[in-house]
């Protein structure tokens, strides 16, 4: 598999790309001289991992629909990803992938209960990621990705591994003006158009914290349970793909604030992807923030549980182009 060497970067380091402004907007705390996660005091960031070397960036002009000497609109060229990512370690289960020129990005989770008998809990996840990379690299340039065939192809090569553990998985891809997606849990996606939550992929889930997933056994769900569709994208919209280790620390009104504050602030893919992810850390490490899993967890198991959930947390931001 080609990988480049990962950029690590400090949470600390982290910490200080956010704005104060955006702090006060989200109720987090003053910035602190240090952040730090138990045991290992870095974070990784794909950003150079597991993609190709980056197609020529169009300019502003490009932009704008030429327009011939008859008057007629010429057609835009199909979107691309700018895409970054940035992963925060807690027991080193996520796995994900991205390749821009082929307009593909995936995350896969590998679920934590397997750690407990002693078992790779992350196997299984980084066997579907480093088979649906492998196989993108491997097909011929321009050929349209389907994400459930990748998927389920992902899935099959990962059985006859051997892997060990289970997983949740979010494959999408371009397909000219069209995001298509397929999924199976609650590794999720969302894409923001104008600053406002256009689409968001809903878990799937047997039970609370208990989502469906996939596995080498045959115990695991079904992988044509997996949610499959497409929406129309254009030009300026913002995708933002993570793990759970995200989305249940992260309301969703708050995660479209965070993407529209970054828009105005002119952040890169890179500094958003820094950004939600330290958000989404130091969330997870609160004793008293509120977060949907423990809003959920009052809801749906009486209790009181309040801040948020530790976890690993794979945030990918994609500009499409």
């Amino acid at each position: 598999m080609e990988a480049l060497e990962p950029i690590q970067q400090t949470l600390s380091e982290i910490d200080k790309r956010i704005p104060d402004a955006l702090r006060a907007a989200l109720g987090l705390r003053k910035r602190r001289a240090s952040i730090l996660l138990p045991g290992d005091a870095y974070v990784t960031s794909f950003v150079a991992s597991f993609q190709q070397p980056s197609s020529q960036r169009r300019d502003a002009a490009a932009d704008e629909s030429p327009v011939d000497n008859d008057g007629a609109a010429e057609p835009r060229a199909p979107l691309r990803m700018d895409w970054a990512s940035c992963y925060a370690r807690h027991h080193d289960e996520d796995a994900h992938f991205g390749h821009e020129d082929a307009g593909v990005v995936g995350v896969a989770d590998g679920v934590g209960g397997y750690r407990k008998n002693g078992v790779d809990a992350g196997a299984f996840s980084r066997g579907l990621m480093t088979s649906a990379f492998e196989q993108v690299l491997t097909a011929e340039p321009g050929t349209p990705v389907c994400p459930y065939t990748l998927l389920e192809r992902a899935y099959e090569e990962t059985v006859a591994s051997a892997a060990t553990g289970r997983s949740t998985a979010v494959i999408l891809s371009l397909a000219g003006t069209a995001l298509k997606w397929a999924y199976i849990g609650d590794s999720a996606f969302a894409v923001f158009r104008d600053g406002a939550l256009l689409h968001r992929s809903q878990r799937q889930q047997k039970r609370f914290n208990c989502p469906l997933q996939l596995n080498g056994r045959g115990s695991g769900d079904s992988i044509t349970q997996a949610d499959v569709g497409e929406i129309a994208v254009r030009h300026g919209d913002v995708l933002v793909v993570g793990t759970d280790g995200l989305f249940d620390n992260v309301f969703d009104a708050d995660l479209e604030r965070l993407v529209r504050m970054g828009t105005a602030l002119g952040f890169s893919p890179k500094n958003m992807a820094d950004v939600v992810a330290g958000v989404a850390y130091e969330i997870s490490m609160s004793g008293s923030t509120d977060s949907p899993y423990s809003s959920d967890s009052r809801k749906l198991r009486g209790d009181r549980r309040r801040g948020g959930k530790q976890d690993d947390i794979t945030v990918l931001v994609a500009f499409l182009i």
